[in-house]
C-alpha cells in the first residue's frame, strides 16, 4: 500500500507553480494554438474529432485519482472532509470527460496539445488524488470551517458559470457549423471569456475549500493557462467583429 511522502507533494505543488509561469511565458503574447487561433498559425498535421479528444484528454483526471482510492488498503472513507473534496474534484472530471465531450461543437483538435494535455492531467490528477487519499488531515468538523464552506460555494458558483456559459456558446452553433459568433447572454454579457472566469473561480473555490499546496498550485496553474486565452479571445472577438461591444472585459468585469 502507498504511503504519504509530504516531501513528494511539495516538489510536484512546486514543479506545477512553475510550469504555471511557464504557460504564462509561452502565451501571454501568443495564444496556444487550437480552435478560433488556429487559422492564424502553421496547422498541425494531425488532428482528431473535438468530441474524442476532449474525452481522452480530460479522463486521466477522472481515472487517476479513482485508481488511488482503489489502491488504498484499508479505503479512506474518513474524515467526511475529505472524502467531500476528492469527490468535488472528481465531480468535475466526470463532467468533463463523460458529458461535456459529447455536446461540445468544437473543431478538429491538434494530437500534439491532446499529448501534453493528457501528460498534464495525469500528472495533476495523481498530485491532487494522492494528497486527498493518502497525506491530507483534517478536523472532524472542517465541514463546517470558513474556509470549507466559503470554498465549497465559490467551486458551485464557479462550476455553475462554467457550465452556463459552455451551454451559451453551444448554442451559437447549429450542428455541422464551425463558424465563430458573438457569445450573447450570461456572464458573457460584461466578459469575452465567462467560461474561463467560471473555471477560474471554480479551482481558487476548490483550493480554499482544501488549503492545501497542490490545489492552490492548480489554481494558479489554471489562471496562468486560461487567463491569457480569455485574453486573446477578447482581442480575436474585437478584431473580428465590428459590432462587438466595446464594453465588455476579457475576463474579469470592470476590470480587465
Amino acid at each position: 500500500s502507498m504511503q504519504c511522502f509530504p516531501g513528494l507533494v511539495l516538489t510536484l505543488s512546486s514543479l506545477l507553480g512553475a510550469l504555471a509561469l511557464l504557460q504564462l511565458s509561452l502565451y501571454l503574447r501568443v495564444p496556444s494554438r487550437y480552435g478560433k487561433h488556429e487559422e492564424r498559425l502553421c496547422r498541425p498535421r494531425g488532428r482528431l474529432p473535438a468530441r474524442c479528444a476532449w474525452f481522452l484528454q480530460e479522463l486521466p483526471s477522472f481515472l487517476v485519482p479513482a485508481l488511488l482510492l482503489a489502491l488504498r488498503s484499508p479505503p479512506r472513507l474518513e474524515p467526511l472532509g475529505c472524502r467531500l473534496l476528492c469527490c468535488l474534484f472528481c465531480w468535475h472530471y466526470f463532467y468533463r470527460t463523460f458529458i461535456y465531450p459529447f455536446f461540445t461543437r468544437g473543431r478538429p483538435f491538434p494530437l500534439q496539445l491532446l499529448f501534453f494535455g493528457m501528460l498534464f492531467c495525469i500528472y495533476n490528477g495523481f498530485l491532487q488524488g494522492y494528497y486527498l487519499i493518502y497525506c491530507a488531515e483534517y478536523p472532524n468538523d472542517w465541514c463546517t470551517d470558513i474556509r470549507f464552506t466559503s470554498g465549497l460555494l465559490l467551486f458551485l458558483l464557479g462550476m455553475g458559470i462554467n457550465i452556463h456559459s459552455d451551454l451559451l456558446l453551444r448554442q451559437l452553433r447549429k450542428p455541422g457549423e464551425v463558424t465563430y459568433k458573438i457569445p450573447q447572454g450570461g456572464l458573457f454579457t460584461y466578459i469575452s471569456g465567462a467560461n474561463y472566469f467560471g473555471e477560474i473561480v471554480e479551482w481558487f473555490g476548490f483550493a480554499i475549500a482544501t488549503w492545501s499546496p497542490p490545489a492552490f498550485a492548480f489554481a494558479f496553474f489554471t489562471l496562468c493557462c486560461i487567463g491569457p486565452r480569455a485574453y486573446h479571445h477578447h482581442r480575436y472577438y474585437l478584431k473580428t467583429f465590428t459590432d462587438y461591444p466595446k464594453s465588455r472585459k476579457a475576463l474579469i468585469p470592470f476590470v480587465f
